[in-house]
C-alpha cells in the first residue's frame, strides 16, 4: 500500500506540498500532503506532535488506499486498508478490517482477497490470538493451524504497511523550527 501512495519509482522523484502547522516547535493541528497537481494524498490531524484521529491516505490516481485512527499518537480504533486499482468512480476493494487499542490488535480483524472472498477472520484479545478462521483464494478452508500461521504473516505484513504509511508522513512532516511558546508558524 506505502509503496503504491509514495514508494514507488515514479513516486521517489515526486515532490510534496505539506500543509500543516506549528505549536512549541512540534506539529499541530490539520495536516495535509499534496503532490504537485494538488491532489491530496494524506489527510490527518496532530495534537502536540502525536498524530490524532484519522489518518487517510491516497495513491496518486486518487485511490483511497488506507485508514489509520490514531489516539497519542497510537493507533486505536478500526484500521481499514484498500486494494488500488478501481478505477474512477468506483469504490475499491477493502483488503483489510483491524480493531486496535493503543497500538495493539484488540478485536476482531477482517482481510479479503483482491476479488472480494474472504481471506482471514482472526480475534485478538490484547494482542494475543484467541481465535483464526481462514481461506484459500478458492474459497476453500484452511486447518486451524494454517489459518493461525496465517494470521502471524498477515499481522507482520500489516505492522510493515503501518511503519511505511507513517514513515511517509515523518518523511513530509511541517516545518517546525523551535518557535516562542504558542508562536505559530
Amino acid at each position: 500500500v506505502a509503496a503504491l501512495l509514495v514508494g514507488a519509482p515514479a513516486a521517489a522523484a515526486e515532490t510534496f506540498d505539506v500543509r500543516g502547522a506549528c505549536r512549541d516547535g512540534e506539529p499541530q493541528g490539520i495536516y495535509e500532503l499534496r503532490d504537485a497537481r494538488g491532489s491530496l494524498r494524506v489527510l490527518g490531524a496532530f495534537s502536540r506532535g502525536r498524530r490524532t484521529g484519522s489518518f487517510i491516505y491516497w495513491n496518486e490516481k486518487g485511490d483511497r488506499l488506507a485508514h489509520l485512527p490514531y489516539d497519542e499518537g497510537a493507533i486505536s480504533g478500526t484500521v481499514a486498508l484498500w486494494y488500488a486499482g478501481a478505477g474512477p468512480g468506483r469504490e475499491p476493494q477493502q483488503q483489510l478490517e483491524a480493531a486496535y487499542a493503543r497500538g495493539t490488535p484488540n478485536g476482531a480483524t477482517r482481510s479479503w482477497y483482491p476479488n472480494g472472498s474472504a481471506r482471514g477472520d482472526y480475534l485478538y484479545e490484547r494482542g494475543t490470538l484467541v481465535a483464526a478462521k481462514a481461506w484459500r483464494a478458492d474459497g476453500s478452508p484452511l486447518p486451524e493451524d494454517e489459518a493461525r500461521a496465517q494470521a502471524g504473516l498477515d499481522a507482520a505484513d500489516e505492522a510493515k504497511t503501518y511503519a511505511a504509511l507513517a514513515a511517509v508522513v515523518d518523511r513530509h512532516l511541517p516545518s517546525c523550527r523551535a518557535a516562542v511558546s504558542g508562536a505559530r508558524r
